[in-house]
């Protein structure tokens, strides 16, 4: 039996980026209905439309509540969640301190299952609707975030990391176990239901050149598989990277050496890249993800969202939890609009409510399937409150437009404002009405 849902509201869709030419703002239209069915997204525009479309839809009515693509984070560690917001260090300090004795954890597959869904849930309260996740070197990890976003119908990406030096006794691999291990996982999960698999080398310090090779020819293997990594996030490793890898020409070439570099890769952080590493990035086409909350609660320095995107570079926003202080995308474009204000570079609400949406889709090479409301597209939306708390009710009250209630949002938001969340055209956080 079909299932058709409309929901009436304030319906933003984006017909283009708003970094191109013209005002930002022109890039979305608004609508006052979206109809589903099935899973899908089947139609936009008035109520009246919507109804004739669908004689037969159930009416949700959110008056005026803004509803639009659910949020996509392009970059997390999910096996972090019981560490976020743990209290001073820097990267590898961070690493030896926090992450790796927590991810040590993950080869019980109850503690494993019993994370996976903790995150979900948490993301999904606050708006997030896909996430692309590093996992632990257990196959254990993997199979846990893959078997519960499943049940979920919930569109993910996620992967095996990688590490066969500089991290514990027990938390290490090989690069014929990564490399079997990896192989069989995608076998398992790439592209059932909903799922994709990203080949995930950790970062070059903690993967040896021959373990560098084997994941290369993985993804030589696996082309249609994203590959994930870091990239630049803070100078000391930059510094590290250079005493592991003295031949190196910079960073970006001990991934390219070892045929990591392309077009399907997305590279965490690029903060601190020099004019090479740009030049290579920007000639494959690969993604870079901004995540604003993490480099600044770890001390890693100011992305350069205006510079980059000038060159053409394609950029998605993340999270990058539990490095990253929150589980929120609206916390997360808050933080992106104070660092380009660092910059000389504020981000307007439509850009930013398009990084979290459509850019990070695109990162992930699913912009045809999510991160936007448009016929065909898969029914992952996020209805947001603009009035969600006092202090918002308050604000929102004084707004000249849509796009400054929208802002005060983003600036001030959290899980309150996410009214109601749909994945695969399922209401998964029911609005209280």
């Amino acid at each position: 039996m079909r299932t058709e849902i409309i929901l009436k509201g304030q319906v933003l869709a984006f017909s283009r980026s708003p970094f191109d030419e013209g005002a930002p703002q022109d890039a979305a239209q608004l609508s006052e209905a979206v109809a589903m069915c099935d899973g899908l997204v089947t139609g936009t525009g008035t109520l009246k439309e919507m109804q004739m479309l669908h004689p037969l839809a159930h009416l949700v009515d959110h008056g005026d509540h803004l509803i639009m693509a659910g949020f996509v984070d392009a970059h997390v560690h999910y096996p972090q969640t019981a560490i976020i917001a743990s209290w001073g260090k820097r990267l590898i300090d961070w690493l030896n301190a926090y992450t790796f004795p927590e991810e040590m954890r993950f080869g019980d597959r109850a503690y494993a299952d019993q994370v996976a869904n903790r995150y979900l849930d948490l993301t999904t309260a606050n708006g997030t609707t896909t996430v692309c996740s590093f996992c632990t070197i257990h196959p254990e990890s993997v199979d846990a975030i893959f078997t519960a976003a499943q049940a979920r119908g919930q569109r993910i990406v996620a992967g095996k990391t990688c590490m066969d030096r500089n991290a514990p006794e027990g938390l290490r691999d090989t690069p014929q176990s990564a490399y079997d291990d990896s192989d069989a996982l995608i076998a398992r999960w790439h592209g059932v239901d909903r799922l994709s698999y990203a080949i995930t080398p950790r970062f070059s310090p903690t993967s040896s050149p021959e373990q560098l090779d084997a994941m290369g020819a993985l993804w030589a293997k696996h082309p249609d598989c994203l590959m994930q990594t870091h990239l630049s996030e803070q100078l000391d490793e930059i510094a590290w990277v250079k005493s592991l890898f003295p031949q190196a020409r910079d960073y970006l070439d001990t991934y390219e050496e070892f045929g990591l570099l392309g077009a399907r890769g997305l590279y965490g952080h690029a903060i601190h890249l020099e004019e090479r590493e740009r030049h290579r990035l920007r000639e494959y086409g690969v993604a870079l993800v901004h995540c604003p909350t993490s480099n600044t609660f770890i001390g890693s320095g100011l992305f350069d969202m205006a510079g980059l995107l000038a060159e053409g570079q394609r950029i998605g926003l993340a999270t990058d939890t539990g490095g990253g202080s929150s589980f929120s995308m609206l916390r997360t474009m808050g933080a992106a609009y104070e660092i380009g204000q660092l910059r000389g570079t504020p981000l307007h609400a439509a850009q930013l409510l398009w990084l979290a949406t459509m850019g990070s889709a695109a990162s992930l090479r699913l912009e045809d399937k999510i991160g936007n409301v448009a016929v065909g597209m898969e029914a992952d939306l996020v209805v947001l409150n603009l009035a969600s708390t006092p202090a918002i009710a308050q604000r929102s009250s004084r707004a000249t437009d849509l796009w400054d209630a929208v802002f005060a949002t983003i600036m001030m938001g959290d899980d309150r404002a996410v009214a109601e969340v749909w994945i695969g055209g399922q209401v998964v956080k029911k609005s209280a009405r």
